[in-house]
């Protein structure tokens, strides 16, 4: 559900943050409570649902995206460059000082939170191969699990926290629209303990990425009908 209302708030998001006409560049949005947290001139800002003033978290020379809010509300987990390569953060709700979460020299991107409050976060650091995988992080112990899943880039564990719905393969790069190449993306179902995750969407050859479990039915964006849109399916 937040990944969904992070959508549906990355359209209308310029106009919430202030009454003027918009003057910022804000991506990455991400909800919590009743706020909302984005990425603005390379920092994460909080503002209220219902618009206002927002509030700058940080303010670190290094770029900091992706952020994502706890399932209690307290901690926010991001991507920042802080020391080279950009690695997974924490800070608390209100702001305050980062808490490193990985060391894996690479590109290591929250992807979102486990209903058990866990970051899950995607990285190549584990493969040997140029692919993506995609991991859990304990926040209290700092224990890292690796799910067994090949070229994992995204994903949604549903409320239970046992079937975790993913995008395979990352972005290919080309911003081809209408794409349907052998590196278009497509969603799976993985129940943890199973021998074998299922596609999902095989029936479309183009893209369809980005899934997100919400009330018994999986969110998506695909450009199955020409345009990327929101789509669902139960």
């Amino acid at each position: 559900m937040t990944r969904l209302l992070a959508a549906i708030i990355s359209l209308v998001l310029p106009l919430m943050v202030l009454a003027d006409p918009p003057k910022g560049y804000y991506r990455f949005p991400a909800s919590g409570g009743n706020k909302i947290i984005f990425t603005a001139e390379g920092d994460l800002w909080k503002v209220d649902i219902n618009g206002g003033a927002a509030q700058r978290l940080t303010s670190h020379l290094g770029s900091e995206t992706n952020a994502a809010v706890s399932p209690d509300g307290k901690l926010i987990a991001f991507s920042a460059q802080y020391e080279g390569p950009t690695e997974v953060y924490t800070i608390p709700f209100d702001g305050g000082i980062p808490a490193r979460r990985t060391f894996d020299g690479e590109n290591a991107t929250v992807v979102g939170w486990t209903p058990d409050g866990k970051i899950l976060y995607q990285t190549g650091h584990f493969s040997t191969l140029p692919n993506r995988q995609l991991l859990t992080i304990d926040t209290k112990s700092g224990a890292i699990n690796l799910l067994p899943l090949n070229q994992a880039s995204d994903g949604s564990f549903d409320v239970k926290g046992n079937t975790l719905y993913f995008t395979r393969l990352p972005f290919q790069g080309s911003h081809t629209k209408r794409y349907k190449g052998g590196t278009a993306q497509n969603i799976w179902k993985y129940t943890l303990g199973a021998p074998e995750a299922l596609p999902l969407t095989p029936d479309f050859p183009g893209t369809s990425k980005n899934p997100q479990w919400w009330n018994g039915r999986v969110y998506f964006a695909s450009d199955r009908d020409g345009t990327m849109n929101l789509w669902s399916m139960n």
